[in-house]
């Protein structure tokens, strides 16, 4: 399965918790940690939502793809 998100990574870099994302978005701490473990992935909505939680910009919660990195 590919990494799609880095939330995990972005989350641990802030020094939070997938228990406190769940809490600020109103979502069940399991929706959070599917997100964490990219077995689902959230909507671009809520995408939108964790980013300015985390005071980041969207593309930092997201791996590039390999297109991505072949277009450098």
């Amino acid at each position: 399965m590919a990494n799609i998100n880095r939330l995990k990574i972005a989350l641990i870099e802030q020094g939070k918790t997938g228990k406190w994302l769940a809490e600020q978005l109103g979502k069940s701490t399991c929706t959070v940690s599917k997100w964490c473990s990219n077995s689902i992935q959230p909507d671009l909505n809520t995408l939108d939502q964790i980013a300015k939680l985390l005071g980041v910009d969207v593309s930092e919660l997201l791996n590039k793809t390999e297109n991505d990195r072949n277009s450098r």
